[in-house]
């Protein structure tokens, strides 16, 4: 029997960020029992919590959407370290939780009332090719002259992304909801100068049946965007983006540099439900 944690990620006002689900204490269960518990919880990722295997790491976790393991999730990693401080889990270093994941050893630092994570190096940027900007603009339904910008942006689930002209623009937008290609989208605009929020973001994906959805607070793609946006020299830190409005969620992804430099992301994290979770030997 395994506990398990439903922690709403990103939103101060209840129910209006992004769900995960963390289930703890799953070092025998096999990948593909694993994926069987994800799917049928039925959430865009779940994490499931091990004893670490590096000596530097307080946990390790898999992470895993629908049909895949990630390497790395923002949420999940926000979600996951809630999950275990409430469990009582005690770092080994006083003020930094150290994650053990895919992509490598990932710090998580308790910022006031809210976690933050360090954002990992993007394993892809750069110039985004002619026929990826085509099907982005077809996905979006825009046109490819309404995109100002564009880098990708992939810190683990792949994310190519494009700058509009502004917030209003991004939440107008009404993107298919389906589409041939896999495609993993993230989409920001500028608020005016003077506003509390920097960006409005969005981000699309294809899911295990080829459908397009819409993620409702994403810290992954808002690392790698805020990143972009930082070494573009359009934004200072600190600011905060927003995402979800669109779906009827209130997303606050928070973002500051440290005095070396890192990007932190953050946002409010609470746990709305828990429990017992029966997985039996078959999934060994």
């Amino acid at each position: 029997m395994s506990t398990f944690q439903y922690v709403d990620v990103f939103s101060e006002r209840p129910f209006l960020g992004n769900p995960v689900a963390v289930v703890m204490d799953t070092p025998d269960i096999s990948t593909d029992g694993l994926l069987r518990i994800a799917q049928w919880l039925n959430l865009s990722e779940t994490t499931f919590l091990a004893p670490p295997r590096h000596p530097d790491a307080d946990y390790r976790v898999r992470i895993f959407t629908l049909e895949r393991e990630m390497p790395f999730a923002g949420h999940p990693t926000l979600g996951s370290a809630h999950a275990w401080l409430e469990a009582g889990g005690q770092p080994k270093q006083h003020d930094v939780i150290v994650q053990e994941c895919g992509a490598g050893l990932v710090r998580v630092r308790r910022d006031s009332a809210r976690l933050a994570f360090a954002a990992p190096p993007l394993v892809r940027s750069g110039a985004v090719d002619d026929d990826t900007l085509s099907d982005v603009s077809a996905v979006l339904n825009i046109d490819r002259r309404e995109i100002l910008a564009s880098q990708w942006c992939d810190n683990g689930p792949g994310w190519v992304a494009v700058l509009l002209d502004s917030a209003e623009r991004v939440k107008r937008l009404q993107p298919r909801t389906s589409y041939p290609k896999r495609m993993e989208i993230g989409v920001l605009g500028p608020y005016p100068a003077g506003h509390d929020d920097a960006f409005e973001v969005r981000a699309l994906f294809s899911d295990h049946v080829g459908a397009l959805r819409e993620d409702p607070v994403t810290g992954s793609l808002n690392a790698a965007v805020s990143q972009w946006m930082l070494e573009s020299q359009r934004i200072t830190t600190p600011f905060r983006n927003r995402q979800g409005s669109q779906i009827g969620r209130d997303g606050v992804v928070h973002l500051s540099s440290d005095a070396a430099g890192t990007l932190w992301v953050g946002g409010a994290t609470r746990t709305r439900m828990g429990g017992d979770l029966i997985v039996p030997d078959s999934l060994a």
